[in-house]
């Protein structure tokens, strides 16, 4: 196929940052083209099927607070439906499974009280920490220099509540807590409002779903968008051009813009030959901020069986691959069916395994925590998101130390007429499906002024 040789802005990447930049600027009346690498829109939101009821590898929850996605969502008729969390939640804890019904799970007097001591400091020092330029906060070098692993084992953490903060480390990043910059911690989890706010179901970021999936968002904004969407489009390079405009390429064609939006991943960045190259801390900041590995599994059962037993699918477990799980069945109000449970896998293990052994392991993790039933679905169904081939990896970035304080400056300011969209740019709800909505509103915004004088 061939594209238009011009137009206003070329967006790259048609993920929520993507098409939200796109969307935007089109209803300003300017020119839009999104050029997408994969065969289909929503980046890290892809939903598929399981027992005939949608299912999100990718982004699936949304909460309280997250407006810009939740605004955006109302506006496109996709509604959503809170996630099931009535009964006992259960966690796997030293070979035994035990109940609890609170955020914290019901460990010994002085395991919780450490646990709460930690959560405590690291509040603390969370609202100290500059969420708009982190390297500026108190103490930020220090912070940057050590992993969020070391931080724990300065302040004392016992190994209960180390083993749980890197259950939050896994899902949140993809990654260990030696893996992470104590300063990228404290900052992603003010920009999400709170430990409570990151981790709760009800209250927080996991209170609602969309029983369509989130992927309907970004097809609904595509819709909107129509031709000036173009997949199979993954952009190899991209000239400032001696007038101040950009040419970007792809196999399809050379489009001429104005500005461009680069809305993907900071890591996925080194994938686009920049001419003449961007200043050196853009380029070595692509290999700093590397994206997390997380993978999930569903498993569809008849009904809801752990429902009869007073549990609500919600569940952590020391032992992988299955480290946390959750309900996301289509009914909502009793125990018919199907009942779907959906598990956080550990990357490191689960995904060098071939197809039928990440299915055994699976349900084998369901069914230590919710009973030999589990090992007997009626449909299965994982995604490994470190082993695609197309800009892999996610959720988000899992920034290593010693990133933000040399690196962080650059993540999105503008060089020349190129600026930069992506969930890793958001100072608020960074690496949510609202951190992109945001992010790609606030490059829409930059590009507009730039458009207009």
């Amino acid at each position: 196929m061939s594209i238009p040789t011009s137009t206003d802005v070329a967006v790259v990447g048609a993920g929520f940052a993507g098409l939200s930049a796109a969307r935007a600027l089109t209803r300003l009346g300017h020119q839009v083209m999104v050029l997408e690498g994969r065969d289909r829109v929503g980046g890290r939101s892809s939903t598929s099927t399981i027992a005939g009821v949608p299912v999100d590898l990718g982004g699936t929850f949304v909460g309280p607070t997250q407006d810009a996605v939740l605004a955006l969502a109302d506006e496109l008729g996709c509604r959503t439906v809170a996630t099931y969390s009535r009964g006992k939640n259960l966690i796997r804890w030293h070979g035994r499974v035990r109940s609890y019904r609170s955020t914290i799970p019901r460990l010994s007097m002085m395991e919780l009280f450490d646990v709460s001591r930690i959560q405590w400091r690291f509040e603390r020092l969370s609202r100290q920490i500059r969420v708009d330029e982190p390297w500026n906060s108190p103490e930020a070098h220090k912070l940057d220099e050590r992993s969020l692993e070391e931080w724990l084992r300065s302040a004392d953490a016992n190994a209960s509540t180390r083993n749980l903060m890197a259950i939050m480390s896994r899902v949140t990043w993809g990654a260990e807590p030696d893996e992470v910059s104590m300063l990228h911690a404290a900052r992603y989890v003010k920009a999400a409002g709170g430990l409570d706010r990151m981790l709760d179901v009800r209250g927080g970021a996991q209170q609602d779903r969309f029983p369509g999936g989130t992927q309907q968002i970004a097809l609904r904004m595509a819709d909107e968008l129509g031709e000036r969407v173009v997949l199979n489009a993954p952009v190899e390079r991209i000239e400032r051009l001696a007038d101040g405009t950009v040419a970007v390429s792809c196999p399809v064609g050379v489009v001429n813009a104005r500005a461009v939006i680069v809305a993907i991943p900071p890591e996925h960045r080194a994938g686009i030959e920049f001419t003449p190259p961007l200043p050196t801390p853009y380029t070595e900041l692509t290999t700093h901020w590397p994206q997390g590995n997380l993978s999930k599994a569903y498993a569809a059962y008849d009904r809801p069986f752990w429902r009869s037993d007073g549990c609500s699918g919600e569940a952590l477990s020391d032992e992988g691959p299955v480290f946390i799980t959750f309900d996301v069945s289509p009914d909502n109000d009793g125990a018919g069916g199907p009942g779907i449970l959906l598990g956080f896998t550990d990357a490191r293990t689960f995904d060098r395994l071939p197809p039928d052994q990440r299915r055994e392991q699976a349900l084998s993790g369901f069914a230590t925590l919710f009973g030999e039933p589990a090992l007997q679905p009626i449909d299965y169904i994982d995604h490994c998101w470190g082993t695609e081939k197309f800009a892999p990896g996610g959720p988000t970035a899992a920034v290593p130390p010693g990133s933000w304080t040399q690196y962080g400056r650059w993540l999105r300011t503008p060089v020349d007429t190129i600026h930069w969209a992506g969930t890793e740019t958001a100072d608020t709800w960074t690496g949510f499906l609202d951190g992109a909505v945001r992010s790609g509103q606030r490059a829409a915004a930059e590009v507009a002024e730039l458009l207009t004088g």
